[in-house]
């Protein structure tokens, strides 16, 4: 069974409505260059109080240095980290002696076969990926939530050689996200834009593509 991650989570109600509908994780989005979402850290801890297990609650965490990764998570207590830039200091190792029983998720901003290989390079470290469609390279680094599909061959590349599973995310709606689930064979699904209207979470596109996911 496909989890579904909501992301870009912004109240307890958007918290409610997903988990009401069938979202297994939420996205708690910290501060970050660009992109929609970005909640305080004490928006994002209050959320993540409320939320039931076994849900999980995904610290979006934009911090490139691990002491500083797990200062962010010690701030709002969510069961998850995700990274969404690349660790530039510290180590994998050192994040999960400090946060033990905290998954710890990496994502791979999916542009070449280079982004294949630091995937692979990455995964044994981490308890999965969250294959993205942004660009780190930009002049205003473009971190997620940009609303577009990258290239899946590359992405079932991972899928297909990662030892830890894949979560697929970049411009997921209700009218491609069976083309996805069979050309990439994910884990789990993360999107944001695709089920919100202007900038809200919107039940009607939310069940439209639960309905979708699991037809």
């Amino acid at each position: 069974m496909i989890r579904v991650k909501i992301c870009c989570i912004s109240s307890p109600d958007e918290a409610r409505l997903a988990i009401s509908l069938g979202a297994s994780a939420l996205g708690l989005v910290g501060p970050m260059p660009s992109g929609p979402g970005v909640i305080t850290d004490e928006q994002i801890a209050a959320i993540a109080r409320m939320v039931p297990p076994p849900i999980a609650t995904f610290l979006l965490t934009s911090e490139t240095d691990a002491e500083q990764i797990i200062a962010h998570q010690k701030r709002v207590n969510t069961n998850t980290v995700q990274i969404v830039d690349a660790l530039t200091t510290g180590k994998y190792d050192q994040i999960r002696a400090a946060l033990p029983g905290i998954w710890l998720v990496q994502v791979i901003h999916v542009i070449d076969q280079q982004s294949v290989e630091e995937a692979l390079c990455i995964a044994p470290h981490v308890d999965a990926l969250l294959l993205d469609s942004g660009n780190p390279n930009m002049a205003v680094k473009e971190l997620g939530g940009t609303g577009r599909v990258h290239d899946w061959a590359l992405s079932r590349q991972i899928r297909d050689q990662s030892p830890v599973p894949v979560f697929l995310a970049g411009g997921l709606r209700p009218d491609n996200v069976r083309q996805a689930i069979e050309a990439v064979q994910p884990f789990g699904l993360d999107l944001c834009s695709g089920v919100r209207t202007n900038g809200h979470l919107d039940p009607v596109k939310l069940e439209a593509f639960m309905n979708a996911v699991y037809l």
